[in-house]
């Protein structure tokens, strides 16, 4: 389709106009000429601004391609009169690796594909539209982009029955996806139902359960000045996360917080929380305890409250490493809160992804086994960026947005990459899950947050 372009960024100066009664807005004459009206032209009316960004993500979801607000400008009323939205790929990426071993395109580049939007008296019309986009484009996965995921409301059903029935919420997420006929089916992803979940959790604060930990913290910290702690509460006064780390955990991170492990799974206590530890390594080789965290979601703000929480009980001594999930949430919670820190995802968990996110393909099995090659058997950088340029090419994998990412991100987990670094032989987040199976077997649906640390001091014992 031919680009139709009016004005790229209309100015304040160009609102102005508007509201002198300016006839810059396209008239009803011009929309009779759009052939399809799911399709974005100049001239198009919606009677709300979030109707325009509905319109835009559909038809980008359509199309295979994500959506996001570039920028807005306020009119002399101080209301927004303006705004831009731009396909997810606009942008530039800047790569932390040096020019000679980006061999690859990247995720973010530069794409111009946007429509601009402007508001007359009470509609918002738009003003300009950019078609061509500077990649390709993926419409079997736009639905998973970020900005487009939606839980069903069947599926929603289903979680609050099986939450109720104490199903956890792996298990739903996988009968979900069974149901679905595959991964490929899917319009959202293991996060997305854990934070569904968490936030329908029952209300926190029922019998007195909230001010009963807080009363048995404030003892705790009283027998032993060295306890940690600190609670987030809501605007109900209802708790929202807990951190705490007795003396022992402490003391041994002055020892062995270098390195240190971080997961969190969904231990189904009465509330619905994720539990969230910090585990290092001993000189023995064994895993130890660092402090933990009971979290009611895992987004970005939560994650950043209790790496700050962390960092203040450990006196503000950040760690050299952290390993961890591979998580977009994750990732820039360690750039705000660590970030001298060097960040590693679990290798485990990234290839554990290969089923859900190439099983689609006709050459699976051969394709699984070629990256695992790539991946362990590479022994330096240049092998590595060859044979997996190599292992794209070969498989047509060029259009791949989770391999893209990955391929931007590969310091963070390819083996070669991380050589000469101490990472204390973690290269996986297997100490912290071995961590969380200890714990698991000390709750179940009823147990409340204090009887929960009660169990958790009795298995430490």
């Amino acid at each position: 389709m031919q680009i139709m372009e009016y004005h790229d960024d209309l100015g304040l100066d160009d609102i102005s106009l508007l509201e002198e009664g300016s006839t810059s807005i396209p008239t009803d004459d011009t929309i009779a000429d759009i052939v399809d009206s799911s399709v974005p032209a100049v001239g198009m009316s919606f009677d709300s601004a979030e109707a325009v960004r509905t319109f835009y993500r559909e038809y980008g979801i359509k199309m295979g391609f994500g959506t996001r607000i570039r920028s807005s400008k306020k009119g002399k009323d101080n209301e927004i009169r303006y705004f831009m939205l731009v396909c997810s790929r606009e942008g530039k990426y800047i790569s932390p690796l040096p020019s000679e071993v980006e061999t690859l395109p990247t995720l973010t580049n530069e794409c111009q594909a946007r429509i601009s939007v402007a508001k007359k008296d009470s509609k918002w019309y738009i003003m300009s539209v950019i078609y061509e986009h500077s990649h390709d484009l993926s419409p079997t996965k736009s639905r998973l982009f970020r900005g487009n995921r939606k839980i069903s409301l069947s599926a929603k059903r289903t979680l609050d029955l099986n939450d109720d029935a104490g199903v956890r919420v792996n298990k739903t997420y996988r009968s979900l996806v069974s149901a679905a006929g595959g991964y490929e089916n899917m319009s959202f992803v293991e996060r997305d139902v854990r934070n569904y979940v968490s936030q329908h959790r029952r209300a926190l604060g029922k019998d007195r359960d909230g001010r009963t930990l807080l009363a048995h913290f404030s003892r705790m910290r009283e027998l032993n000045r060295d306890f940690f702690f600190e609670i987030d509460i809501n605007d109900e006064n209802h708790i929202r996360n807990v951190f705490w780390a007795d003396a022992r955990s402490r003391a041994a991170c002055e020892h062995f917080g270098d390195v240190v492990s971080f997961d969190t799974t969904y231990l189904t206590n009465k509330y619905d929380m994720s539990f969230a530890p910090f585990v290092g390594v001993n000189h023995h080789g064994q895993s130890i305890l660092l402090g933990c965290g009971l979290l009611s979601s895992e987004d970005t703000e939560t994650f950043i409250w209790l790496f700050k929480c962390w960092l203040r009980c450990m006196s503000y001594k950040a760690p050299a490493g952290i390993v961890t999930d591979q998580c977009r949430a994750m990732k820039n919670v360690v750039a705000v809160v660590f970030p001298e820190t060097r960040h590693r995802w679990c290798l485990w968990h990234i290839m554990k992804k290969i089923p859900e996110k190439l099983a689609s393909y006709q050459d699976y099995k051969n394709m699984k086994h070629q990256m695992k090659v790539v991946v362990y058997e590479s022994m330096s950088v240049a092998e590595f960026e060859c044979n997996w340029e190599k292992f794209i090419t070969s498989f047509r994998l060029m259009n791949n947005e989770w391999l893209a990412t990955l391929y931007e991100e590969r310091q963070r987990w390819v083996p070669c990459y991380l050589k000469g670094q101490f990472w204390a032989r973690m290269s996986t987040t297997q100490r912290s899950e071995g961590m969380n199976a200890f714990f698991d077997g000390y709750i179940n649906s009823s147990t409340t947050l204090q009887q929960f640390v009660h169990q958790y001091d009795n298995a430490l014992q």
